[in-house]
């Protein structure tokens, strides 16, 4: 983790590839269609569950940002954000929007960043 001249944590933007950028985006997309979502259906389960997801999203870019663990971070996100995929078409199917699959695809491409970021950190 990367320390500032104060001793508090900040970004490690140096060590950062485009490829973490990728992730950065995606995480954002995934991650502000959740709390849009959480925030419409608050007062239900389902409600606070996408903002949960919303927030998950977040929190593991800020973890990779700051240079913790991130490789843990990457095997942590991979399953986190499958249980996504397979919720959306549980509660979902055979309804599916064009919104809802828009946000799949940016998963499905999320999924395959952080399995190359966490192979190239091996």
């Amino acid at each position: 983790m990367t320390e500032t001249a104060t001793g508090g944590l900040g970004f490690d933007t140096a060590s950062l590839s485009p490829l973490h950028w990728i992730a950065f985006g995606l995480a954002a997309i995934t991650g502000v269609l959740h709390l849009w979502l959480g925030v419409q259906f608050v007062t239900s389960p389902v409600g606070i569950s996408f903002l949960l997801a919303g927030v998950g999203f977040f929190a593991g870019a800020a973890l990779v940002a700051v240079d913790y663990r991130r490789r843990l971070v990457y095997a942590v996100g991979v399953p986190f954000t499958a249980v996504q995929i397979v919720a959306w078409y549980l509660v979902n199917a055979p309804d599916f929007s064009p919104l809802g699959y828009l946000d799949k695809a940016v998963q499905v491409a999320f999924i395959v960043v952080l399995v190359v970021l966490y192979r190239r950190e091996g």
